[in-house]
């Protein structure tokens, strides 16, 4: 059996603690370690990367891929999938398909530009139960790219319902396993908890401890239940909060009640720059950066992902109908679309761009990156932009650049909105991030808070996903461009080339709840409805072509199968 040895990288693996020219070895495609005999008898395929850094593959624990509201999406701006008037050139690779888009690009599109980086792994935070099957699929024609996602809850209609009517706790908290199970999801995803919900009845504003016009539930009942469910059910991913007031000049208020209204459960504040907002100054909007990092450092219980904003055209594309209605009359270009799904949340689809010479926008832009060097412990801290709505995930190296290199972001922050340059607290802040920090937002911080445990690190039994960068002082263009990519032991990219489209693997969880529950949501939705319930649940032969990342692997569903 041939071993790939990858001689004399710099590698960075802080799952591992780790940082340290070595050899790593790849044996059908997992990383293993060999005693010093075994390296000189075995037949060793070498491959020499000295001067590299080496690191394991990337994950993004929060990017819209997959699901109806990246369709439309993709479909509110064809401009994006052109050239002016003309079609984008097809690629010359003739191992790619034609597909295009920055803002929102195809499946395919997003599968290559990912792995060209370095990553690996990326999962939907957004995903609808009544349309899980259809995400699935399209994370499935995502090539190369592990991927999962979580599912939405505390907007749809019987969950609020046994929240208003004082149901027992523990048929909650089965009703979520019983989501999580049905939609093979990693995790549950709140977003403007009940407000979703609210905006329906025409209530245009939710405050955390707020009553729900119709239901007469506040957001606080809403997180503290779902978190106190996931901790009970064992799910590793705490609950991913998309909190209250997103966008709103003042919101920082109602992003630390909802700290408080965890109460020492595990929880997950995700695109967090859109929650951190003041109202001083004299544009009655400003930076909460420091009180945030402040709240965030004293709570261990809590993680956060921060959406950093990036300059140009987007499209943001988001369940929070109330705040994208709010929203919309910013739409650029001036098109925007809302939608109801089955009475279990929302859709907003609304085009934008970030400007420098907004005041507006580069506050935001700075506050994203206050957030990212104020937040003392980066394992708990993730690098997003909330790919689309903060910006493309194509970005990344040029912001990995901004938080490395402080002579670089002061002349970045020297080109905005002149109020917010000669302001910003950013300029007296001197860190500057480590490639061992980037390696934990980026790697092994989302595999820790995600449950992945063979990946995200380089130890032995990891999946061999692997990004090996040509070092250079340039962290832009270092990490745009890796030297190699391995997914699963198979080189897949090469300088910037795709070199091999293998099927990712999709992650889920399977937790066990009292499936007493079950008779009571076949009477709900037999009442109020309009899927059948049993056409609802995923079944796990539906996914065993690419399940040996969640909990079967190949043989299991083989045998599953065959009884």
């Amino acid at each position: 059996m041939t071993t790939l040895r990858l001689r004399g990288g710099r590698v960075i693996d802080p799952a591992n603690s780790c940082d340290q020219v070595r050899d790593l070895y790849v044996r059908d495609g997992r990383m293993v370690d060999l005693a010093p005999h075994e390296a000189t008898t075995e037949h060793i395929e070498d491959m020499d990367i000295g001067g590299c850094i080496v690191m394991a593959g990337g994950i993004d624990m929060h990017t819209h891929i997959g699901g109806g509201k990246v369709n439309l999406a993709r479909m509110l701006l064809p401009e994006d999938h052109r050239a002016n008037a003309n079609p984008l050139a097809l690629p010359d690779n003739l191992l790619e398909l034609a597909s295009c888009g920055g803002c929102a690009p195809g499946t395919l599109a997003t599968g290559y530009r990912y792995v060209e980086m370095g990553y690996t792994a990326a999962f939907e935070p957004a995903m609808m139960a009544c349309n899980a099957r259809h995400t699935h699929m399209e994370m499935g024609d995502t090539p190369i790219l592990d991927h999962g996602a979580y599912v939405m809850l505390g907007n749809d209609e019987l969950f609020l319902r046994m929240l208003a009517e004082r149901w027992d706790f523990e048929r909650i908290r089965d009703y979520a396993g019983w989501t999580i199970n049905a939609s093979k999801a990693m995790g549950v995803k709140v977003v403007n908890p009940g407000g979703i919900s609210a905006f329906k009845f025409n209530q245009r504003k939710l405050d955390v401890d707020e009553n729900h016009v119709h239901w007469q539930v506040t957001p606080r009942q809403v997180v503290h239940t779902l978190a106190r469910a996931l901790r009970e059910l064992g799910v590793p991913h705490p609950l991913h909060i998309h909190g209250s007031n997103l966008g709103v000049a003042g919101n920082i208020q109602s992003t630390l009640d909802t700290i408080a209204a965890l109460d020492g459960l595990p929880g997950h504040l995700t695109h967090i720059q859109f929650h951190a907002y003041g109202t001083e100054g004299p544009k009655k909007f400003s930076s909460a950066a420091l009180q945030l990092a402040e709240v965030v450092n004293a709570n261990k219980n809590v993680s956060i992902d921060v959406g950093q904003i990036m300059f140009g055209q987007t499209v943001t594309a988001s369940g929070d109908t109330m705040r994208q209605h709010a929203q919309s009359s910013l739409a650029d270009p001036r098109k925007w679309i809302g939608a109801d799904i089955e009475c279990e949340a929302g859709c907003g689809v609304v085009p934008f761009r970030y400007r420098e010479q907004s005041y507006v926008n580069a506050l935001q832009w700075v506050i994203g990156l206050e957030i990212f060097l104020l937040v003392d412990d980066p394992w708990r801290v993730v690098l997003t932009t909330d790919h689309p709505n903060g910006g493309p995930f194509t970005s990344y190296p040029h912001l990995i650049r901004l938080l490395m290199d402080r002579s670089f972001r002061e002349e970045q922050l020297a080109k905005l909105h002149p109020e917010v340059a000669a302001q910003a607290a950013l300029r007296s802040i001197t860190r500057e991030l480590s490639l061992y920090e980037i390696a934990i937002m980026t790697r092994a911080g989302p595999a820790r808070l995600l449950g992945l445990r063979d990946r995200g690190h380089l130890g032995a039994g990891a999946a061999a996903d692997i990004a090996v960068y040509r070092e250079n002082e340039n962290r832009e263009a270092m990490f745009a461009t890796p030297e190699y990519v391995f997914k699963d032991g198979v080189l897949v990219s090469r300088a910037g080339r795709v070199t091999a489209v293998p099927t990712g693997g999709t992650h889920f969880v399977a937790p066990e709840y009292d499936r007493g529950i079950e008779q009571r949501l076949r009477r709900h939705l037999a009442a109020h409805g309009s899927v059948n319930f049993d056409h609802i649940a995923i079944g796990h032969d539906e996914l065993c072509r690419c399940c040996n990342g969640g909990r079967l692997l190949p043989a299991e569903c083989f045998q599953e199968a065959s009884s």
